[in-house]
């Protein structure tokens, strides 16, 4: 791993994440993941600043060791791969086995599952890309 990593590049996949959520769990699966879960839209989770705060600082530590993992100029090529290999087989397959524990849908592990993987997928892209 090295710390050899293109700063802009990772604040820019941090942001992708960020305004994926925003459009994933906004106005396309809204409804249903809020059914799912078993969240009512209508209460908040808490104070905007702190969950969406969270939620960037979480992403951004996310694309830091992303692009650890990376390297300092990766190809389009692995940068997809490896965002595909990442997204489904480590973090996807993670909620799955939470998920099947805690007796959570199948729907809302591919709603979860599915934002994760397009997440690092995003990042793969930016950072192959922007070297």
């Amino acid at each position: 791993m090295s710390m050899d990593i293109n700063w802009l590049a990772v604040v820019a996949a941090a942001v992708s994440a960020f305004l994926l959520g925003g459009i994933w769990y906004g106005p396309l699966f809204k409804n249903a993941w809020c059914r799912e879960a078993g969240v009512d839209p209508s209460k908040p989770a808490g104070h905007p600043g702190r969950v969406f705060g969270s939620a960037f600082v979480l992403a951004l530590v996310a694309a830091i060791a992303f692009a650890m993992l990376l390297g300092p100029a990766p190809s389009l090529h692995l940068g997809l791969h490896h965002g595909a290999l990442v997204g489904f087989a480590f973090v996807a397959t993670s909620f799955g086995i939470n998920y099947a524990f805690a007796g959570r849908s199948l729907k809302l592990w591919l709603i979860d599952g599915g934002y994760h993987l397009l997440q690092f997928v995003l990042y793969g892209v930016i950072l192959g890309l922007w070297h």
